[in-house]
């Protein structure tokens, strides 16, 4: 499930080097569509030198549940 709150709210975190958000998202909340945040997090850990921007960030539905998955699109530099 599309989960758009916790998608934006890591790519706020990770633009503002706020590790104490990182560190502090719910594992139950990790999971399906937002399951590919685990790695940006992560990355963020490796590039907390860079500076992190958004690029766009699409959240993709498939279905009128709410199933699909958040599309982001970032870049350290």
């Amino acid at each position: 499930v599309v989960d758009e709150e916790q998608d934006r709210g890591i790519l706020k975190a990770l633009a503002e080097r706020d590790a104490d958000y990182l560190c502090s998202l719910p594992r139950h909340r990790m999971n399906a569509g937002t399951s590919e945040s685990q790695n940006w997090v992560t990355c963020a850990g490796a590039m907390e030198h860079l500076t992190f921007k958004t690029e766009e960030y699409v959240p993709a539905y498939r279905s009128p549940a709410g199933t699909g998955g958040g599309w982001a699109f970032g870049v350290w530099s």
